[in-house]
């Protein structure tokens, strides 16, 4: 059994980058954007009622503070302070959620702070210091073996380790980062079997050839990829026919 997951919610105002409607008929679970890197009101409760209609359950993809940047430049932000960021972009999704009848049922962090919190102990307990003073005991997203799950389990808070089908791999197990070449997977050929790699085999080849494991209990294919929604329909296609079940986690 694995969980599909999607960014979503990524527009502002009168710019939209992902193809909502179309990856909530494949997703089970959708990261939305709470307004700090994308998102604004209007975009979250329509991303929610869409989701909840449909079955899909809400997750609170939360970011450093940066519109400009789409969450992805590098922050230094004290961890007192991230925490009330964090607690609030979850309280915004949260009227939403529950005015679509449904609920915030997980927290992902997105890009830099992501990233951040794979390595930086300090950064990944702010996240859940954000979570915890949210209220309820949110599962928490993250990269396997990071800091953040560490956190979340520190925290009583259960940690789900996740992959990315359309992300390329360190032989450490990290992500390669977005500013090296082909840190993006796009063929959705590869896509396809990367999915199945991790859902089936457990790993995946590394850029240096090496193969990672990897276990996850969610799998991401990112909502703002060229061809995003049928590359997501393919990779469900693929699990489904390999006898992979297809469930939330949350």
């Amino acid at each position: 059994m694995i969980d599909l997951n999607a960014d979503l919610g990524e527009g502002f105002g009168r710019w939209t980058l992902t193809d909502d409607d179309a990856l909530l008929s494949v997703v089970t679970s959708a990261n939305v954007a709470c307004g700090f890197h994308a998102g604004d009101p209007s975009v979250m409760h329509r991303v929610c009622a869409l989701a909840a209609e449909r079955g899909v359950r809400i997750g609170a993809q939360v970011s450093y503070r940066d519109l400009a940047g789409f969450g992805r430049r590098a922050m230094e932000v004290p961890p007192a302070e991230l925490a009330a960021e964090v607690a609030y972009q979850i309280g915004a999704l949260r009227v939403f959620a529950e005015a679509a009848g449904s609920e915030v049922a997980y927290v992902k962090p997105h890009g830099a702070l992501y990233n951040r919190t794979v390595h930086d102990a300090a950064q990944a307990r702010a996240v859940v210091a954000g979570v915890r003073l949210a209220g309820g005991a949110l599962p928490v997203l993250g990269l396997p073996g990071s800091r953040l799950l560490d956190a979340a389990a520190e925290a009583g808070l259960p940690g789900v380790p996740e992959a990315f089908a359309d992300r390329a791999y360190t032989a450490r197990g990290t992500l390669v980062p977005r500013g090296e070449a082909d840190s993006v997977v796009t063929d959705a050929d590869a896509v396809v079997d990367r999915a199945l790699g991790f859902a089936v085999r457990g790993g995946v080849a590394a850029v240096d050839g090496t193969t990672v494991a990897v276990l996850a209990r969610s799998l991401c294919v990112h909502g703002d990829t060229p061809g995003a929604a049928r590359i997501a329909a393919r990779v469900r296609a693929a699990l489904e026919a390999a006898g992979v079940g297809i469930g939330a986690f949350a």
